[in-house]
């Protein structure tokens, strides 16, 4: 199954590694760092026209991406759910 991120963005429920909530997960410098280093790589995705609310760590044929998304945490967790 798939998951809708935001804007045309869908991922396969399968290759979701963690999804976080972007404003209390960037206040750790760590993250910060994590998510700078996926940019500086090219495997930021930012799907967020307006404010991002989340991040979703995926990997697909070994290879890692973090989509920025400008839907909740709660509100991805609830289309994962309706999928089983």
């Amino acid at each position: 199954m798939y998951i809708h991120l935001g804007e045309n963005i869908s991922v396969s429920d399968k290759n979701v590694v963690g999804v976080f909530d972007i404003e209390n997960t960037t206040i750790g410098q760590d993250t910060r760092k994590y998510l700078n280093r996926m940019e500086k790589q090219g495997k930021a995705v930012n799907i967020s026209k307006e404010m991002p609310k989340s991040f979703v760590i995926c990997t697909e044929n070994g290879e890692e991406t973090a989509y920025i998304s400008p839907i909740s945490v709660a509100t991805l967790k609830k289309r994962a759910k309706t999928m089983f």
